[in-house]
């Protein structure tokens, strides 16, 4: 397939520099790059650890855990 891609002078500058220093062509370069960055991204992204701090203590007379949106409902006109 060929294609016309716009990059920034200092991108394609070094694009070729890299792509003659490992004995590429730009296009063979890009190819390569763009192989590598696609193979990366269906790798799934680490998920980083989290500890879930809860809060003891009573809940107050007459909220239900159970109807957690009518908490929020009567928290929003002022009733709770």
């Amino acid at each position: 397939m060929r294609t016309t891609i716009s990059l920034e002078d200092g991108l394609g500058e070094a694009a070729r520099a890299r792509a003659a220093a490992n004995g590429l062509s730009l296009s063979s370069f890009v190819a390569e790059a763009l192989r590598a960055a696609l193979a990366n991204s269906d790798a799934a992204p680490a998920i980083p650890p989290f500890r879930l701090v809860t809060a003891a203590g009573k809940v107050r007379p007459g909220i239900d855990l159970n109807r957690t949106s009518q908490i929020i409902a009567d928290e929003d006109i002022g009733e709770a």
